[in-house]
């Protein structure tokens, strides 16, 4: 028995490009079929002559890449588009030569031996880097290719792959590159269990003065084949030990007087905390200012908060953005909670795709963001997976290279023996 699209009102909730990332992702993931409409129609335009939402260069990059990735028959894939159809291809599935899309992947090979696969993915302009990456992340890690050699004749798994993107590091409401290698990947790596990632920043693009694609490499090792993500617990945060200052401004008089406005502040509320400043760099622009603080506790968890400075510059910004950002940090700190709020819809995805119950405190009344509650509801229809008042998941228990659509059509069978559900509709 078929099964038709999953059908996702775009308007819901957050009624953004989060919704459209997360549903994409796991479509890809688990070749279950989706249709969104009214994608991204809860954001305004730019221009009062332009319509409302629709796809933007960053998210078409993301959904182009995972639709090669998987030979996805799509409608829709254009920019501006406010629907979208993306159906991966099923494993079961006969594709016609003059139909397969090239392969997403460069094989890199040391003579016989297989040593590494390498994709890029490019942007013309600065785009969120971050946020394409959190859109194909979950595809890198669980997906396992059906035929992978290091010498001939061999098969193998745990191919190390090789990411690079184009496009913004230091973008308005994104997570800069500062934050996904300092905050996001530590976490998912020390505390989600995710395997390594390393972060290699090539060339750094802004969205603020004039604008500047830059560039950044990810090197990774996905799961091996039939692993299975454990639960995992954001539990008992601990003791605030360290903070970390990331600072980019336009000259070292700048730099400094951040610098010190920053510990000023930090020192006013933790007298004994330790003060690091693993960035320190010269924009050579007046008008890009950026500063990340991370607050490392005594148990591993890392919370974040950071300001892009877009507006025109003034004698008084750096005190602003001291103020700012320091302030910030601390309210979130006094919550209580292992994360940050721009964390919390970060780890939905995990949490879903995790084989037992994982449990994440985000602290006093943060029982998730607007953000956070989107990527929840996504992955609820997709999954098949219930979210508790406090964000604790049971999840899916993804194993790596099954074909999860044949295991969603089992249970729907058993669930309606009639088919009279066969079609999955979704607002």
């Amino acid at each position: 028995m078929a099964l038709k699209s999953n059908s996702l009102d775009g308007r819901t909730l957050e009624g953004g490009g989060q919704l459209l990332r997360l549903a994409v992702s796991l479509s890809a993931l688990t070749y279950l079929p989706i249709n969104i409409y009214d994608i991204r129609a809860n954001r305004a335009p730019r221009k009062a002559s332009q319509p409302a939402g629709g796809l933007k260069a960053a998210h078409l990059a993301a959904v182009e890449w995972l639709a090669r990735a998987t030979q996805a028959d799509t409608e829709g894939m254009v920019k501006g588009s406010r629907k979208l159809d993306f159906r991966p291809l099923q494993r079961s599935q006969y594709l016609p030569k003059e139909k397969i899309q090239p392969s997403v992947w460069q094989e890199i090979y040391d003579g016989s031996r297989l040593v590494r696969r390498e994709t890029a993915i490019q942007l013309d302009s600065p785009g969120s880097v971050c946020l394409i990456l959190q859109a194909i992340l979950p595809y890198l890690l669980f997906h396992s290719p059906e035929t992978a050699k290091t010498e001939v004749g061999q098969k193998v798994t745990g191919v190390p792959l090789r990411v690079t993107i184009n496009g913004g590091t230091n973008v308005s409401k994104s997570p800069s590159v500062e934050y996904i290698s300092q905050v996001l990947i530590p976490l998912l790596v020390d505390k989600v269990g995710i395997p390594p990632i390393t972060t290699q920043l090539i060339k750094r693009g802004w969205s603020s003065g004039r604008a500047d694609v830059g560039t950044v490499q990810f090197d990774l090792m996905p799961f091996a084949s039939g692993s299975k993500l454990t639960e995992f617990h954001f539990t008992n945060r601990g003791e605030v030990t360290r903070m970390h200052v990331s600072i980019l401004a336009a000259d070292a008089a700048a730099r400094s007087t951040l610098r010190k406005k920053v510990i000023e502040r930090l020192l006013a509320t933790r007298p004994e905390v330790e003060i690091l400043f693993p960035v320190d760099e010269d924009t050579k622009n007046g008008t890009r200012l950026y500063l990340l603080v991370v607050a490392e506790t005594s148990n591993g968890y890392r919370l974040g908060r950071d300001c892009l400075w877009e507006r025109k510059s003034h004698s008084s910004m750096l005190e602003t953005v001291a103020n700012a950002v320091t302030k910030d940090l601390e309210e979130e700190l006094q919550r209580g909670g292992c994360i940050d709020e721009f964390m919390q819809d970060q780890l939905v995805v995990f949490q879903g795709l995790a084989r037992g119950k994982s449990v994440v405190d985000s602290g006093k009344e943060m029982h998730g963001t607007l953000h956070t509650k989107t990527a929840r509801w996504v992955a609820e229809r997709l999954l098949s997976l219930t979210f508790d008042e406090r964000g604790g998941c049971e999840g899916c228990g993804f194993e790596v290279g099954e074909n999860f659509l044949d295991r969603k059509q089992t249970e729907r069978v058993v669930q309606d023996p009639s088919g009279e559900l066969e079609d999955l509709r979704i607002s």
